[in-house]
């Protein structure tokens, strides 16, 4: 693991340091807001400590440039200034933790493990296939074989539910409580209408079934066999 303290106190940058100090770590140090960002933009590191209070640039500004630039590396801030307003600004600008001075060290191991354990935006996916059908997370789109496909916005999180558990069954329990958030059955056919008329957007007129009943169980959404 990699990681790259900011930090432009020599003490404190130190004390850090040793305490996080492991045979498999590589630790980096730096005591101002420009060569912390410089050397993080190179996206080397697993981790970043930034203090606050910075000379040249302060830490929020570093950690601000660092998202307007794409950089998703976690990110804990530490300040003398553990007021809530100061916790918040330090979160809005894109820390991902924040703790206030001073702290025990057992604290600090504790937050950098749970925000190295915590996926990157990177690995979250952001669009979802089977076989020529395409959903884009971001932008709401639908696409198959190169087709755009509209949706209404209950259409969409069916469909969502459905290929994000692609090529397997989902019941009607499941349906309900993840797409509708029922956690009880209406006793209603608001299933089998959604699902007829997803079906018809993104099976009628293309090559292959993908949505598929299976009879007294729910539904799957597999590329066609």
């Amino acid at each position: 693991m990699r990681i790259l303290i900011v930090e432009d106190d020599h003490a404190t940058a130190t004390h850090i340091a040793a305490g996080l100090h492991r045979s498999d770590t590589h630790i980096d140090n730096v005591a101002d807001g420009y060569q912390g960002l410089s050397m993080a933009s190179q996206g080397q590191y697993d981790l970043l400590v930034v203090d606050r209070m910075l000379p040249r640039m302060d830490g929020l500004t570093m950690v601000r440039e660092l998202r307007s630039a794409g950089c998703e590396m976690p990110v804990l801030m530490v300040s003398a200034l553990g007021e809530v307003d100061a916790r918040v600004e330090g979160l809005e600008a894109g820390a991902d933790d924040y703790l206030a001075k001073p702290f025990a060290m057992i604290e600090l191991r504790a937050r950098l493990a749970a925000l190295s354990r915590r996926p990157r935006m990177s690995e979250t996916p952001t669009r979802l296939r089977v076989a020529d059908l395409e959903l884009d997370l971001i932008s709401r789109e639908v696409h198959r074989a190169g087709r755009s496909i509209e949706l209404q916005p209950r259409e969409f999180r069916l469909l969502e539910y459905l290929m994000s558990h692609s090529g397997r069954v989902v019941t009607r329990a499941m349906l309900l409580e993840h797409v509708w958030e029922f956690h009880f059955d209406p006793q209603t056919s608001v299933i089998e209408t959604h699902i007829s008329r997803l079906r018809s957007k993104i099976d009628r007129g293309f090559d292959g079934e993908l949505l598929h009943t299976v009879r007294s169980v729910g539904y799957c959404l597999r590329a066609a066999q």
